[in-house]
């Protein structure tokens, strides 16, 4: 189909022509965030640099969600999930848990890790590889229960 930029342009006319309000205004957030980052570093982003803009965009909105939730803002809160949602379609298939812990249990014996004070280098080696795929939230939780003693 072409890149994730390219996508993202594409439904962006789609939805122009389907006068989709929030998938237009979405869309063009997206876009003028990549656009920034192009600026920023003054070069066209590549497929996981696109992937973690969408990321933050995910994070953004479940945070916006939150903060709606805490100001008993249901319009707020309903906004932020449809935005959340059309960001999603333009991101790579996560990973499930599973999947992350084979990648991190591989860094591990790469790095020779042996416990927590060898989490910096396990993140080091894995986020290149889940770049886009997983939150690095998720990815820090797991580490840590990796190389926790036991």
């Amino acid at each position: 189909m072409g890149t994730t930029k390219e996508t993202l342009e594409l439904k962006l006319r789609e939805a122009m022509r389907a006068n989709d309000d929030v998938s237009r205004r979405t869309i063009r957030m997206i876009l003028s965030a990549v656009k920034l980052a192009e600026i920023d570093k003054g070069q066209p982003l590549d497929e996981p640099g696109i992937a973690a803009i969408l990321q933050k965009e995910i994070k953004i909105r479940q945070e916006a969600a939150q903060d709606a939730e805490r100001a008993n803002r249901s319009d707020l809160i309903e906004a932020a999930k449809a935005e959340q949602a059309i960001i999603d379609t333009f991101l790579p298939k996560q990973l499930s848990e599973a999947e992350i812990e084979v990648i991190i249990k591989e860094a591990i014996f790469e790095t020779n890790a042996s416990g927590p004070a060898d989490m910096g280098k396990v993140m080091k080696a894995v986020m290149p590889k889940t770049q886009g795929r997983a939150s690095g939230d998720k990815i820090n939780q797991i580490v840590r229960r990796l190389l926790q003693p036991g």
